[in-house]
């Protein structure tokens, strides 16, 4: 997968071999994490230099970047390893992805219906005018009181 973000970040003469710290700054992660992405088999063990440095090369940033953008699109580290291994085979049906995709999907909305909802339960507890901590909607709604919450506008 190119992303021309990457391409256009990585200088011609880091294209062949990078270190972990050039591939980190480049890739804009942090190297611990693509030290992890190596533990758990999302970026093969890269080749070592004499002195013992990883080298990566142009199709290690090319996964990290896909791998990045999956983070970022909200996909788990297995769902992203199962679209690894569909991206590896173009020759294979799309119906695995677009299901993985639709799954997420469901899952965002149900978080964004959660968030609404939340969103009202809050502004039903904002704007308390009490003069005191104990007449104060939000301490009352945690403390499960019913004394300025039913009287929605009610002042003390």
């Amino acid at each position: 997968m190119k992303n021309p973000r990457l391409a256009e970040r990585l200088p011609a003469a880091r294209a062949k071999a990078r270190t972990i710290g050039v591939l980190s700054k480049d890739a804009g992660v942090n190297l611990e994490t693509i030290r992890y992405y190596e533990r758990i088999g999302l970026i093969p063990e890269p080749a070592r230099s004499a002195s013992g440095y990883r080298l990566y090369g142009d199709e290690a940033a090319r996964r990290l970047a896909f791998i990045r953008r999956g983070r970022e699109l909200g996909f788990t580290i297995e769902e992203i390893r199962n679209l690894l291994q569909l991206a590896a085979h173009p020759e294979s049906p799309c119906h695995e992805a677009d299901r993985l995709v639709q799954e997420h999907l469901d899952l965002v909305d149900a978080r964004i219906r959660d968030l609404k909802a939340l969103r009202g339960e809050l502004v039903k507890l904002s704007g308390c005018n009490a003069e005191h901590a104990g007449h104060c909607r939000l301490l009352e709604a945690l403390d499960n009181r019913d004394c300025c919450c039913s009287g929605a506008g009610t002042t003390h």
